[in-house]
Parts: C-alpha cells; structure tokens; sequence
C-alpha cells in the first residue's frame, strides 16, 4: 500500500508516466544528485569538472526529517546518479530514494562500508549508526567508494578521479592527525561529549570520548523529561564544565539539560554550536567537510580544555 501510494504521488507530480529522461552525451559532466552536503563535499572534490552537483540538503537541515519536495524528486529522476548516506540517515526521504533506485543508478556510501567498521544503534536492535562522517578515516573509505563509482560510469574521467581523490585522501589524512593531536588538550578523564542526539558515536570510538545524546541515534522521536534529568546527573556527577547544541536540531533541549543542572547547584555552560547532520554556511567556515571537522574540534576543545582542578571524579568529589 505504501509504494502504490508513493508512486500515485509522483505520478501526480509528473515524475512517472512521462518520458524518461534524455540520455548524457559525450564529454557531457554526470548528473550527480546527493543528499547531505558532507557527501555532496566529496563528490564534488573527486568528480571535479566531470560532474555536475545538486545537494539536496543546505546548511541546518536534518536529513532524519528531511522530505522530497516535487522539484527534488524531478532532479532525482532526472540524475545520472544518486548518491546518499544510508543506514536509514535519511529516514523521511527513503521511500523516494527506494522508488529511484529501480530508475536510476544508486550509491548508499555508508552501507558500502564493511559492517565490521560499524556501530550498533543501541536503541534499536538489529539498527546501525548511519553518522560514519565523524570519523576521518571511515570517511576517506567513502571517497575511495565515490571515485570508483565514478570511474565506473565515466571511464575517460578515470585518471581526473584518480588525482582527485588521492589528494583529498592526503588532506583527510593530516585532518585525522590534527584531530588526534588536539584533543590530548582535554585530560581523559574529561573527554565526555553531551550534545542533542546521538550523532557522535564514531567521533567518540575513533578520538577517545563517551558521548551521551539527549536523543537516540534518530531525531525522530522527541526527547523526554527523563533523558533531560538522566544526562543533567552525569553532568554533575562528572562536574563538566559544557554541554553542546547542534547546528540542525533546537537548542531547548540542550538548555533544560543546563537549567536542571543549575538546578542541582551545579553550574555548566553551552560550550557552543557543533555541527553534527549538515554543514553550516560559508561565513561558518564549516560548508566544507574538512572546515566542518575542525569547527567541531576546535569548539569541544576550546570548552572541555577547562583546567584539571576544576573537575570532579564520579560521585561529585573535587580534585
């Protein structure tokens, strides 16, 4: 019942029924249509001038809640190739891209990276962690999977992809090492990371932090009174000095985490704005992949780096 209706409802934006779209010519770039813009980030590093772009996704948006508009699923039908994230990333747009993928040639980066790699959602059995960007070397694994697909479809491009991508896999190599090295500013001890939802897990496994969201790994369901008290006591128990907000969910959530704190006795900042779904724009510095890695750790430094003695052990003891 679910795919007559999604296909009644393209059929009545035109999309299905009409004539299909007009085969690329020779030398003519790849219609590529991406969906959040850290992939759309790569595509357009790798596929250089032999590809043509469209990211569905802006800065602020969050691809869990994302949905098609009719423009978007015309640009879809209209593509060469469609490349999104998977793992369920974007969960209001899968029945579209499941309609495209018997239309159109299809790339779901994070599911073509070995299961082993992946973390479990903890919330749902079964379920993985769609967020694979946060770690640099996972993604680097996605620009290797990008410039194959792209060799594939475009052979005489093959030596350009190449190139491209074995220099943005040097830059995501000294990008990992940077990370590495900033973060021993924070003492271990102190390496805790709360912020809206549970999008940082692979930040987390690959740089050395527990994180704890407010929400699951899905934006799709709404925080509770519970999940705000449960992360208001490990800030206290832990003395943090700051808790974060996110660029693509509200910041209310956040702040009653930090309103209950307070309310404890115990006082805790907002350590700033992470970027955790999607890019931010160009006056962030954080619209490009690398630019929207090293926001994000310069932001968790600059917040968690609070000096050693004004921290607590488990059970709210001074040190």
């Amino acid at each position: 019942m679910v795919r007559v209706t999604l296909v009644l409802v393209l059929m009545g934006w035109g999309i299905l029924g009409c004539e299909s779209t007009p085969a690329r010519e020779e030398g003519e770039p790849l219609r590529v249509v991406t969906t959040v813009g850290m992939i759309t980030d790569v595509v357009e590093r790798v596929g250089g001038t032999r590809v043509r772009v469209h990211g569905l996704m802006g800065p602020g948006i969050d691809p869990h809640l994302y949905r098609a508009s009719a423009g978007d699923v015309r640009r879809l039908d209209g593509a060469d190739l469609i490349i999104y994230n998977g793992l369920n990333l974007e969960a209001s747009l899968g029945r579209v891209l499941e309609e495209m993928r018997g239309r159109t040639r299809t790339l779901a980066v994070a599911e073509a990276i070995p299961p082993s790699l992946l973390l479990e959602d903890p919330d749902t059995p079964g379920a993985l962690d769609p967020h694979v960007w946060h770690d640099v070397r996972l993604w680097m694994k996605v620009v290797e999977t990008v410039a194959a697909t792209l060799e594939e479809m475009d052979p005489d491009g093959r030596d350009l992809f190449s190139r491209n991508a074995a220099r943005l896999l040097g830059e995501l190599d000294d990008l990992d090492l940077w990370i590495r090295a900033q973060v021993t500013r924070i003492p271990e001890e102190g390496r805790i990371l709360v912020t809206a939802h549970d999008a940082f897990g692979y930040f987390g496994r690959a740089y050395g932090f527990r994180v704890e969201g407010l929400q699951g790994i899905t934006t799709l369901t709404e925080a509770g009174t519970g999940d705000v008290q449960r992360v208001a006591g490990l800030v206290r128990e832990y003395g943090l000095p700051a808790i974060f907000i996110e660029s693509s969910r509200p910041r209310r959530n956040v702040e009653a985490v930090r309103a209950a704190v307070r309310a404890r006795g115990v006082g805790v900042e907002i350590g700033g704005i992470l970027y955790s779904d999607a890019l931010g724009d160009p006056a962030s510095g954080a619209h490009h992949y690398e630019g929207f890695m090293r926001a994000n750790v310069r932001t968790i430094v600059e917040a968690l780096a609070a000096p050693e003695t004004s921290r607590r052990q488990p059970g709210g003891i001074r040190t």
